[in-house]
């Protein structure tokens, strides 16, 4: 199995109570821990204006300018988004940014690409917000024009939701150009998301790796309907990696991850979250998979790891207060899942 972590960027408010001085170092100092550990491929940040659980004036750092700083900060981990938000940008520029990420990283960009769901900043940065089915055609037209860009160096399009005649992407990216072992599409594109009718279809279509429900019903349940999605387009069902993100709240006890449990809710307290939905949340988080003993996380996981789920994208809620439970996934959980 394949990791990578997100780093705290405070989307869910897990910069709270940090004087916003200190984000930077501290998001970075995360960046480059993982950077120097290879158990963990990857690091991610979410694409994201408003917080979450609730929308308040916490900060959230915006995705591909942490990109940009962390293709700079580290030498090895690859860069990855979970997952930007199509309408949020252009596809055609952000199909230049994320070539001049790649650039400068020396070909470890990923894009990690979705529809888009979170209404209040829809609305609040003045995009209105379409009906699922448009939002998911504006992910179909921009992700034709993202593989025209990175592979040809330009794009034609003439599309319901975007239309650019003759873009120009130069320099391509360093993957699918002069990167060494890169792929053919140039950068690897995610596609995030269940939707089972049209998201996992462009999945069929266009992805790399997909990224949907980590449960193990829900996950073997939407990997048949990409297998479908698949066969109908004549694309080889294993050429796409699977993945899943996992909340992870890891201890040697039960007592232990209880604590870990109860520190979260004093943390969303202090940050002002409702107590009706701070125990909705507290509810949740104990029924998912890698919320337990090391000893129940590594069953859970090697259970979806048969499924084939590969690819476990980790966040840790107190990862810039306190490493000690990613130190814990990585000695006890991930060396048994090689």
């Amino acid at each position: 199995m394949r990791f990578g972590l997100f780093i705290p960027q405070g989307w869910r408010m897990d910069l709270a109570g940090i004087d916003p001085s200190l984000h930077w170092g501290v998001m970075d100092g995360l960046a480059r821990r993982a950077d120097e550990n290879p158990q963990w491929e990857s690091i991610w940040v979410y694409d994201h204006f408003h917080t979450v659980p609730v929308p308040s004036a916490e900060a959230t750092h915006e995705a591909w300018t942490l990109m940009a700083a962390f293709a700079a900060s580290t030498a090895r981990v690859r860069l990855g988004q979970m997952c930007t938000c199509m309408a949020y940008r252009n596809p055609a520029y952000l199909a230049k940014v994320a070539a001049t990420v790649d650039v400068i990283s020396g070909g470890r960009a990923e894009m990690g690409i979705g529809a888009g769901w979170y209404e209040h900043e829809w609305r609040a940065y003045g995009y209105g917000f379409p009906s699922a089915g448009d939002r998911l055609g504006a992910l179909r037209d921009g992700v034709e024009v993202f593989r025209q860009m990175w592979t040809t160096g330009s794009a034609t399009h003439a599309g319901r939701y975007y239309t650019v005649d003759g873009a120009i992407c130069a320099p391509r990216p360093l993957q699918g150009t002069v990167a060494p072992g890169s792929a053919a599409n140039g950068i690897p594109m995610w596609v995030a998301g269940g939707g089972e009718k049209k998201t996992l279809r462009i999945a069929a279509e266009y992805a790399d790796y997909t990224n949907f429900d980590g449960a193990p019903e829900g996950f073997a349940a939407k990997s048949e309907i990409l297998r479908g999605h698949c066969a109908d387009v004549g694309r080889d069902f294993g050429e796409i990696t699977r993945s899943a993100n996992y909340n992870v709240v890891i201890g040697e006890t039960e007592t232990d991850v209880e604590d870990r449990l109860q520190w979260m809710a004093e943390h969303f307290r202090r940050a002002g979250v409702p107590e009706r939905i701070l125990e909705g949340q507290l509810a949740s988080m104990r029924t998912q998979p890698a919320v337990g003993t090391i000893e129940q996380v590594i069953e859970r996981l090697r259970g979806l790891q048969a499924l084939g789920m590969t690819y476990a994208i980790c966040y840790f809620q107190e990862a810039a207060y306190d490493t000690t439970g990613i130190t814990t996934f990585e000695n006890a959980v991930i060396p048994e899942l090689d």
